[in-house]
């Protein structure tokens, strides 16, 4: 597996649909980037679940961030809260996302609030924030082969009923991912 130093912080809203959020989990078990997230971005996403969707527990939840810790071992990024109080954004509750992303040197938040990570205030740390079907299109046109290989692995893991590929398609462009759905659907065959 090549590894990378190419480092994407996951926003907590990318987080709060189980089909993105798998799909981000394969996709940073490719190796094409490091994937990072904080204690408090587990916690934004979950407590949105929590509040939307009661058929859900927080059991359920704090079971799903636990192995998101452990199959991607070095994602959980800490000791930056400090540094929280020093940052402007137009959402103050979204400081602690741009900390850790200071913290760990990311490279990227990918989020679907783009206007909540002004570029002013992420340019002097090196940080641009992506939507993720622009994230997920930069890397296919990197490495189209480790977006492939992730989609197979999401969907192979779908048997409860199996799910067809355009269905599987569908589902991922009702995740807000056109362009990747559409560079994907090429592989339609092989998925």
């Amino acid at each position: 597996m090549r590894h990378s130093n190419f480092t994407a912080v996951y926003d907590a809203c990318v987080l709060y649909p189980a089909p993105l959020r798998d799909f981000l989990m394969w996709l940073g078990l490719t190796g094409r980037f490091r994937a990072r997230w904080s204690a408090q971005i587990h916690e934004e996403w979950k407590r949105s679940l929590l509040r939307d969707r009661p058929d859900l527990t927080f059991e359920q939840l704090n079971r799903t961030s636990e192995l998101m810790d452990k199959a991607i071992p070095d994602a959980l990024v800490a000791g930056h809260e400090a540094l929280a109080d020093s940052l402007q954004l137009p959402d103050p509750g979204d400081r602690h996302v741009l900390a850790a992303a200071i913290r760990c040197g990311a490279n990227v938040i990918v989020t679907f609030n783009e206007k909540d990570f002004p570029s002013e205030a992420l340019d002097p740390f090196g940080i641009e924030a992506q939507h993720p079907d622009l994230f997920i299109d930069n890397l296919f046109d990197l490495d189209p082969a480790a977006v492939i290989s992730a989609a197979q692995r999401q969907r192979g893991q779908l048997k409860n009923p199996p799910m067809a590929v355009d269905v599987y398609l569908d589902v991922l462009l009702r995740q807000g991912l056109a362009q990747t759905t559409q560079a994907l659907s090429s592989y339609r065959a092989i998925l």
